[in-house]
């Protein structure tokens, strides 16, 4: 509750008790518990508002999923750069297997020998 422990807690009923005095000390805590229970009933009463106008589908809303911490910039790059087969674990090639397609085969002649690839020395 609003970050303190249960020692913090003691020290400030102490100080209260000292400060207020033991004679005013119920009324102030009889004021502060009907304060609680005015301000617990005007937000029950707020939020019953809230949802009477916003109708049933807002309740349906997953907000989790809307919470900005959830985001990876890491998993957000890694996901834009995968194939979807990769996202859902349906791909057909083995895992660790490379993306790249197999090099093509090397020319041949009408006979099926194999032909130098040809080099143009003005390419380079």
């Amino acid at each position: 509750m609003f970050g303190i422990n249960g020692a913090e807690f003691v020290v400030l009923l102490v100080v209260a008790v000292i400060v207020i005095g033991p004679e005013r000390l119920p009324r102030y805590a009889e004021q502060l518990g009907a304060f609680v229970r005015t301000a617990r009933g005007f937000l029950k009463d707020a939020k019953s508002r809230v949802d009477e106008e916003l109708g049933p589908e807002v309740g349906d809303v997953d907000w989790s999923k809307l919470d900005p911490r959830q985001y990876d910039p890491r998993r957000i790059v890694r996901e834009a750069l995968l194939d979807d087969d990769d996202l859902l674990g349906t791909s057909s090639r083995p895992r660790g297997a490379s993306p790249v397609p197999p090099p093509p085969p090397p020319p041949t002649d009408a006979d099926g020998v194999r032909v130098p690839a040809p080099f143009d020395d003005e390419a380079t």
